[in-house]
């Protein structure tokens, strides 16, 4: 083990980044988040979350880019759980940096929208809430018991239009057709790594890595064949390493059928982010540190 994370890891982020940003990637892996959450506009309002939280004595900070996400600093997700808001659907816990590939996606009222990978249901009934159950939302999920869970959450959080289905989404009918897509793929978790995991070492391998890139190609072709021509897509990681994110992509470009939309990720509109390097203009990686977990995302429009 290298600096507590695995040595061939070490190397991977050393050869991609050099050691300046290898180090504060590292620096990131260490650290422990605050609690953050989505107030779920389906049931509540980002006000009465609020006043509720600072009445039960908690530290509420707003999020400058997203009005329905906050952090809380002095609670933990147990205690969270606890509460009547959670219980309730009035909010969901969520990550900061999963919550924006569903809003670059831009999600609109009517439109028909595929969540290709679900579970637990987090980015699709946030596409819900986004668009005020107005959305024709497809959810795919492969696993029975992840797919029950996707289906409560569903339900608890009163999102609506929704058709779940249990199913690999790589094996999709191709004659089915979408407004947008929302691909946030299976991954190796290289962005959201913990040097605290004793077990690091042996769950976080390169057979992990390799597979993981084989699945989001695969999920990658069928999005680009049943996406509508002149449409929009976001493909999403929790990964920072390249082979699984801009590799991936350069490959699927191949095809011909795609182009890269760049995003605008400019520091007035996601204040405080912080960003790592990427091999290709317009997409965007976020570097763990104390608030985020690494992340990386691409909007592509089919041709």
């Amino acid at each position: 083990m290298i600096k507590n994370i695995p040595d061939f890891l070490y190397e991977k982020l050393l050869r991609q980044y050099g050691e300046e940003l290898t180090n504060k990637i590292i620096k990131g892996y260490s650290k422990n988040r605050p609690v953050t959450l989505r107030v779920n506009t389906l049931k509540g309002n980002i006000q009465n979350i609020k006043t509720k939280l600072i009445n039960l004595g908690y530290n509420v900070k707003e999020v400058e880019w997203y009005l329905n996400a906050l952090i809380i600093e002095n609670i933990d997700e147990n205690k969270i759980r606890q509460l009547d808001i959670y219980k309730n659907g009035e909010i969901y816990l969520q990550s900061l940096s999963s919550m924006i590939p569903a809003i670059l996606l831009q999600p609109k009222q009517e439109e028909n929208i595929l969540d290709m990978t679900a579970a637990p249901g987090g980015k699709t009934t946030q596409l819900a809430s986004l668009t005020n159950n107005k959305a024709f939302i497809t959810a795919c999920e492969k696993n029975k018991v992840r797919c029950e869970r996707l289906k409560y959450n569903i339900e608890k959080q009163g999102a609506k239009r929704i058709t779940v289905l249990l199913q690999d989404s790589r094996s999709l009918n191709e004659f089915f057709s979408f407004d947008k897509i929302l691909l946030d793929s299976p991954c190796s978790g290289s962005g959201t790594l913990s040097t605290l995991d004793e077990k690091l070492e042996k769950t976080f391998t390169e057979e992990l890595i390799n597979r993981s890139v084989k699945t989001q190609l695969e999920l990658l072709k069928k999005a680009i064949q049943i996406l509508k021509p002149e449409h929009e897509m976001i493909f999403s990681t929790c990964s920072i390493l390249k082979e699984e994110n801009e590799e991936n992509l350069i490959k699927a470009q191949k095809s011909g059928k795609i182009d890269i939309v760049p995003i605008e990720f400019n520091k007035e509109t996601f204040k405080d982010i912080p960003l790592l390097p990427v091999k290709i203009n317009g997409t965007v990686c976020i570097c763990p540190n104390e608030l985020y977990e690494g992340f990386f995302i691409a909007k592509i429009r089919k041709n």
